[in-house]
């Protein structure tokens, strides 16, 4: 399945599994993404994802969103969108 490099972590929060990703390309709910390096390599569909404490379905390049995560990620992962 072909990857496409949508951003960084640069945050993550332990006690509610919170990864911040500043983004590199656009995301919605539901698009299934890689988290690798620094220890990590698993992927995940977002489920929801917030902005400013504000939830939202779709997120632009350069904005930094955070989602809820099932792993540990490190500051520094590469994300990236897997297409069917």
């Amino acid at each position: 399945m072909p990857e496409e490099l949508i951003g960084t972590i640069t945050h993550y929060f332990p006690k509610p599994q919170v990864g911040v990703v500043k983004l590199t390309a656009g995301i919605k709910v539901g698009d299934t993404l890689r988290f690798s390096g620094h220890g990590a390599d698993f992927q995940q569909p977002v489920a929801s994802m917030q902005v400013d404490h504000v939830a939202v379905q779709t997120a632009s390049p350069g904005t930094e969103v955070a989602i809820q995560l099932a792993q540990r990620v490190r500051e520094g992962a590469q994300v990236s969108r897997i297409t069917p």
